[in-house]
């Protein structure tokens, strides 16, 4: 080494230099693990003074979580100190001066070959390697994601979701401006949902022109992301000159797709010339498609006041509406017990105070209902239906939201019948059938509705119903016709299975015409359908007609509500309140009441022998044993006890109803006294024919 320097150069001092001049960090640390030098880039990497690195231990640049481990590991170190060169795929962690942590590789060199106690630590900063770099920024594209994702599932407001989209999208691509792009319902116009940073003309709430010509215009017509290198030399597009003028450069915009059409653009853009590569088109269109699910699930919530029956819905009401309906039982128990107290027979205002607020439960329960009714989970509670009433309400509904180009016409039999079904489930029933007639006319066409009456049913379909007294009818039929792409022979052979579709993924679940066929046959009723490849489609419900003693028991006219004097009853109910009120309903029937909370509860008292004439209990009660459980038990013990189950959930009245004997009866919370005495004495009189 001395013949290759020069005469007037110290070994010694070339040395410093190179230790004061590498580019990587630079620790020579001795046997106790104090550092005795360090140089420029290890002060600079570790936000320290050289002086200040000089004497401390570097177990200070050790983060708190692995300390104990490094140290042990330094000790074992020491006792056979080894050379580790870099790149041996250890994840490392560096903890800096003020407390941020940095990766790093570090290759250890001991000295005590050449004589002297230290070791040369070289420690680099591999976050700014090309691969790292990437890496890191994938891992924080993927924390934003999360974020979002995160605040997807926990807020209904779809508001909230279109502020944070454009400033995640800032923040992470480090750009100044990001706008949010819908396009109306007219797709005429755009308007700016929401946004960061400041662009004349564009401002949050202003509508601007659909062009196609233009920068979101031309990601709506293509439907693909948009890369603008350079707005100063872009060819493809008009540059506005608020663009120019406020001194954007770059910009990238994704479409936003909802169920296969575009629906707005998602566009951010620089001051500055920027490289927008596929993990960033990635990352913007996963924003983009987290919004579109956000705002998809926030327009299917609100078409609910266009008859729209959504699974997700009764599923977040379910278990509330329980709770509701005992509240609604309660309210509505004291009421009827205020409204008949002698001191209040002849205070007209206080009886119109009552009869206010009963009228107000009764909304309530309605309400619950028809939420309830959107997940399908609701025993069906026939009544007497308008048909022609609900066909013109539908249609009315379906000419303000369907396409324009779609004709709806209606032709209704004179004087037509009503029919006996679920008010509810007839109408979700008949908007699903219209719902696909609409997609199967993406150019328009004519949708009809047509009713009549029909004395039996078709050969062809009499083998549907189960009872064959119900073939000689008579029938309402209900026809739904459209000028559509029609249907083959193998996709009519399987349009009701369940989970069957033909729309493209994301536009269908399949299960709309097999709940139109479950609700029919449910109905005593039949469906068929008629198609055939572009001839349109017809699809015809034959429903029961109303006979006069059905409608009074559906309508509950001249239901019986007589009891037996002194019928014993075992009332099961875990909530105190909703008891109080059942109870004195019970008492004021005439009936000799014992009460429990809960089945374990009740059993002592429904042993074999008991004088227990009817067992009234609600399905949920705690953590116990279900109402369902008790009745089966009760039943096996006592053959003569008629059941009665109640419940404010009707997912809970629907597993009933499926896997109970048909001898027992349901009934929906909130319920009048009347509605508790005619279902009491409904199921005391199957009991009594032995059913």
């Amino acid at each position: 080494m001395d013949a290759l320097l020069p005469l007037d150069v110290d070994e010694r001092t070339v040395f410093r230099s190179l230790f004061v001049a590498y580019p990587d960090a630079l620790l020579l640390v001795d046997g106790h693990g104090g550092i005795v030098m360090a140089n420029p880039a290890a002060a600079s990497l570790l936000g320290y003074a050289v002086e200040e690195l000089t004497g401390l231990s570097v177990d200070a640049l050790v983060p708190d979580s692995i300390r104990p481990r490094h140290a042990a590991y330094r000790e074992a170190y020491g006792r056979a100190p080894r050379s580790r060169p870099m790149g041996t795929q250890m994840e490392l962690v560096a903890k800096r001066k003020d407390g941020s942590e940095v990766m790093v590789e570090i290759a250890l060199s001991p000295l005590q070959n050449q004589g002297l106690p230290f070791v040369v630590a070289a420690i680099r900063d591999i976050g700014a390697y090309p691969r790292v770099k990437q890496a890191l920024q994938r891992a924080r594209y993927s924390e934003h994601l999360a974020a979002l994702g995160q605040l997807a599932v926990d807020t209904r407001d779809p508001q909230l979701l279109l502020d944070h989209v454009p400033a995640i999208a800032a923040q992470a691509l480090q750009v100044e401006v990001a706008r949010v792009f819908l396009l109306d319902p007219d797709r005429s116009s755009l308007h700016v949902a929401s946004g960061v940073g400041g662009v004349p003309g564009e401002e949050t709430g202003a509508r601007i022109a659909y062009v196609p010509d233009s920068s979101p215009g031309l990601v709506l017509s293509r439907g693909v992301p948009l890369v603008v290198e350079d707005y100063r030399r872009e060819q493809r597009f008009v540059v506005p000159a608020a663009y120019l003028e406020a001194g954007l450069i770059s910009a990238l915009a994704v479409p936003i797709t909802d169920r296969g059409q575009t629906i707005g653009a998602l566009v951010v853009r620089s001051r500055e010339a920027r490289s927008f590569g596929d993990d960033e088109q990635r990352f913007l269109g996963s924003l983009a498609s987290l919004l579109a699910a956000s705002l998809q699930r926030a327009q299917a919530e609100e078409a609910l006041n266009h008859a729209q029956r959504l699974e997700s819905v009764g599923q977040l009401t379910g278990g509330i509406a329980h709770d509701f309906n005992n509240l609604l039982t309660v309210i509505q128990g004291n009421l009827q017990v205020i409204q008949e107290l002698p001191a209040l027979a002849q205070d007209e205002h206080a009886q119109q105070l009552v009869g206010a607020a009963a009228r107000a439960t009764r909304r309530g329960a309605e309400l619950t209902g028809k939420l309830l009714a959107f997940s399908r989970r609701q025993v069906l509670q026939p009544k007497l239906v308008d048909v022609a009433a609900m066909l013109q309400s539908l249609a009315d509904m379906l000419r303000r939201t369907l396409d324009q180009r779609i004709v709806i016409q209606v032709e209704l039999a004179a004087a037509g019948p009503p029919v006996l079904a679920d008010a509810g489930q007839l109408e979700s029933a008949l908007l699903n059938i219209a719902i696909n007639a609409r997609d199967a006319m993406p150019e328009g066409g004519t949708l009809r509705f047509r009713s009549m009456v029909c004395d039996v049913l078709p050969p062809a379909l009499q083998g549907e119903l189960d009872d064959p007294a119900l073939h000689a009818g008579p029938f309402v039929a209900i026809s739904i016709t459209d000028t559509g792409i029609g249907m083959s022979e193998d996709v009519k052979e399987r349009v009701f299975e369940p989970f069957f579709t033909t729309k493209e993924a994301g536009r269908g679940t399949g299960l709309g015409l097999s709940t139109v066929y479950g609700f029919v046959r449910q109905s005593r009723g039949a469906v068929v359908i008629d198609s055939a490849p572009r001839q349109g489609t017809t699809l015809t419900l034959y429903l029961p007609q109303a006979q006069p003693e059905a409608a009074a028991s559906a309508d509950g006219a001249g239901a019986s509500e007589e009891l037996p004097a002194g019928l014993k009853v075992m009332l099961v109910e875990d909530d105190a309140e909703v008891q109080k009120v059942v109870r004195t309903y019970l008492q004021t029937l005439g009936c000799q009441v014992s009460v429990a909370s809960s089945a374990e509860q009740a059993l002592p008292m429904l042993q074999a022998g008991a004088q227990i004439d009817l067992l009234l209990s609600d399905i949920a009660l705690g953590t116990g044993m279900r109402g369902t459980q008790l009745a089966s038990l009760v039943q096996q013990r006592l053959p003569g006890v008629a059941v009665l189950l109640m419940s404010g959930y009707s997912a809970e009245l629907l597993e009933a109803d499926r896997d109970s004997p048909p001898s027992w009866e349901l009934l929906r919370k909130p319920y009048s006294r009347s509605e508790l005495a005619r279902a009491m004495a409904k199921v005391l009189a199957h009991r009594d024919a032995g059913d």
